[in-house]
């Protein structure tokens, strides 16, 4: 599994937000760092690999470490000599700060960037907090160099940053406008597993673009210390983390005051989506932006209602995600031996079934159904 091409290999569910502005896309971007452990967890659907029945559920450490380019100097095996750095991460990992000057204080992690590059790009006026973001893509090499891309004027020209943007896969990208191009500012969304039928990646998407409407139409604040963050993602990866783990969350995503670990608190998945006690939901917020659309016709609403209950059944357990269902379906095969062993024969099985799933002829599947063709009659 040691391997690019196996990591490049597994499939994703990716969604880029265009911005009117770079300062929307800076407030999309750090707001939307909290939501990728979430939406990892809610979309889980990666739980075989290679031949076996794994114990995680999606595939980001799976790629993370499979295109891990690092020197045995930059993981701090060796003492730094033929290298400047010591990187705490892989290239594809989790984002290491926010962007925007007013979040600076919630970037408790060691920044690892080039100080030199930094320094230049905040005396050309660029707010430090990006300036670092920028100096720290630019530790790491290319991944890929095109003899006809090496030689560029980089006052027509943005390829060559590019080519570094583009190879470090993070679980969130900003993407500043290329050079002589009216595409805007940009933030991308990266870190979804990829799901069976085209319903459920609709309302993935859906959700999620619904809710960064409602962070910009109610100016809505759920950012965290970045140490969170991460202990956020690690939890994400673990079997069946949607009804067994808790996630580092904003308690009150109205208030913009407070700092540290005060402003957060610990949650499972059903109350950060659903709501509960101390905590609106994500979904009832949603709903209280659609209520304010004053063109919003039934049909839209009925539709988007549809898309929610996948996300509000899987947070609340009543659905099942697709790694277990997957798990289910292995482990109940007359074939399973118990020993995490994933033979041709099951793969078969699961690949037809998954094929009839899709086409809409899948018998005795009424699992699986009940999260896509089914789901408005069932859970209403």
């Amino acid at each position: 599994m040691d391997a690019m091409g196996f990591g490049m290999g597994c499939s994703s569910l990716q969604v880029t937000f265009q911005a009117c502005s770079i300062s929307e896309a800076l407030a999309l971007y750090d707001q939307l760092i909290p939501m990728c452990a979430i939406m990892i967890t809610l979309s889980a659907a990666s739980p075989i690999f290679r031949g076996f029945l794994a114990d995680i559920d999606t595939r980001w450490s799976v790629i993370a470490g499979s295109v891990d380019c690092r020197t045995k100097e930059e993981r701090g095996e060796e003492p730094l000599k033929h290298n400047r750095f010591r990187i705490g991460k892989s290239r594809y990992d989790t984002v290491d700060s926010y962007l925007s000057p007013d979040n600076d204080k919630f970037n408790d992690t060691d920044l690892v960037y080039d100080k030199d590059l930094c320094q230049r790009i905040v005396d050309s006026g660029i707010d430090e907090s990006l300036a670092k973001h920028v100096a720290h893509l630019f530790i790491r090499d290319p991944v890929s160099l095109f003899s006809e891309k090496i030689h560029q004027n980089d006052e027509e020209d943005s390829d060559h940053f590019e080519n570094i943007q583009s190879t470090n896969w993070q679980s969130m990208r900003f993407k500043p406008p290329p050079r002589n191009s009216d595409i805007g500012w940009r933030v991308e969304f990266r870190v979804m597993e990829l799901q069976l039928t085209d319903f459920e990646n609709a309302a993935m998407i859906i959700f999620l673009v619904l809710l960064t409407r409602a962070i910009l139409t109610f100016n809505l604040n759920f950012i965290i210390p970045m140490s969170k963050v991460e202990a956020n993602m690690a939890e994400s990866h673990k079997r069946d983390a949607v009804k067994n783990s808790k996630f580092y969350f904003r308690k009150d995503p109205s208030s913009k005051s407070g700092d540290g670990d005060d402003v957060c608190t610990q949650m499972d998945i059903n109350t950060i989506i659903n709501g509960g006690s101390s905590f609106p939901g994500l979904i009832p917020i949603i709903e209280s932006y659609i209520a304010t659309v004053d063109d919003a016709d039934v049909d839209t609403c009925c539709t988007i209602t549809c898309y929610l209950k996948l996300l509000s059944g899987r947070a609340s357990g009543r659905l099942k995600t697709p790694a277990r269902w997957t798990r289910d379906f292995v482990e109940s095969h007359p074939a399973y031996k118990h020993d995490s062993v994933y033979s041709e024969e099951i793969n078969y099985d699961l690949m037809k079934t998954f094929v009839d799933i899709v086409e809409g002829r899948a018998e005795g599947c009424t699992e699986k159904l009940r999260s896509t063709k089914a789901l408005g009659g069932v859970l209403d």
